[in-house]
């Protein structure tokens, strides 16, 4: 089973693949989706859809998950990511792959044991479980993370 964790942002859109066997993950690979802030949203967008789904066709994931939204204080940035979450939900369902979505709290319980984690520590987890991954920056390894929780409960009812 082949799964893509998304880590959306109009920024910088984090993806990973991980591939599971039984209670084994082992890492496939892992990226990110630079954006430039000069140009317009619809084009940045659009290097968002192009490029995960150039990644979709590549390792041809079979499930993929993202992070559930949380509303930030500044409502412009709420707005972007929404609409970069949007297009990253387009891409899978585009593709016919399943999407799931989990909490922040949900990721780092799954990744640490507790749900009030730090980044780093989650970080540190996702190289400790998916051994020799060298996760490209810090939204490459995010969405490793959300690959690796889905896994995690792919066999519980939630």
């Amino acid at each position: 089973m082949r799964i893509l964790g998304l880590d959306p942002s109009l920024s910088s859109t984090g993806w990973g693949v991980i591939e599971v066997n039984g209670n084994r993950l082992q890492y496939v690979a892992d990226g990110f989706i630079p954006t430039n802030p000069k140009q317009p949203i619809e084009k940045r967008l659009d290097v968002i859809f192009r490029t995960l789904c150039d990644v979709i066709e590549t390792y041809k994931p079979e499930e993929a998950a993202i992070e559930k939204t949380f509303l930030n204080a500044n409502p412009e940035t709420s707005l972007k990511l929404s609409m970069a979450r949007g297009v990253v939900i387009l891409a899978a369902g585009f593709h016919h792959i399943e999407l799931f979505e989990f909490e922040p709290n949900k990721v780092k319980k799954a990744l640490v044991g507790v749900g009030r984690a730090e980044k780093t520590q989650v970080e540190t987890m996702v190289k400790i479980l998916l051994p020799g991954c060298q996760p490209k920056n810090n939204d490459s390894s995010d969405a490793l993370a959300m690959a690796i929780t889905r896994s995690h409960y792919r066999n519980s009812v939630f």
